[in-house]
């Protein structure tokens, strides 16, 4: 993966994720953060850094791939 998504992941999407948080899934996610044993929260952010990255791949690849189909 270059460089560009994890910059990407900092300045935009997470950004966004936390905006989104603060809606009807917060409770949701300080549930989860407040039951893990200690020091696994650095595991956490980086699966969520993982995920919200390939989500954002996939909605690309669709998005293009749906763009296509509709000509």
């Amino acid at each position: 993966m270059s460089d560009f998504m994890p910059w990407l992941y900092a300045n935009y999407i997470h950004p966004q994720l936390y905006e989104i948080h603060e809606g009807e899934y917060i409770d949701h996610f300080q549930n989860v953060i407040d039951s893990l044993p200690e020091g696994l929260l650095p595991d956490l952010q980086k699966c969520e850094e993982f995920t919200a990255i390939h989500a954002f791949l996939l909605g690309l690849r669709t998005g293009a791939g749906l763009s296509a189909a509709a000509r």
